[in-house]
């Protein structure tokens, strides 16, 4: 999907300022902070675009990612959930 095709548009963009976690992630600009992929759809794929760090146990830690919380992020996503 280009961003053409999304930029500008609201089904690419929600914010829950009254959700009890809101924001999930630290980000700089709050009114910027993305909801709708709060859990990352990405999660599973190795490749996922975002910054995570491997447990011991092998699970992924994206406490620090918020890669999915960004405007700009939308296309990118779509991309990958693609392949």
């Amino acid at each position: 999907m280009h961003q053409i095709d999304w930029q500008n548009k609201h089904f690419a963009f929600f914010q829950n300022t009254a959700c009890e976690y809101f924001p999930c992630h630290p980000m700089s600009a709050r009114g910027d902070f993305n909801c709708l992929f709060c859990f990352c759809p990405l999660y599973c794929k190795q490749d996922c675009g975002g910054h995570f760090t491997l447990l011991q146990n092998g699970k992924k830690d994206c406490s620090a990612c918020v890669f999915p919380h960004t405007r700009e992020s939308y296309g990118m996503i779509m991309q990958k959930l693609g392949e």
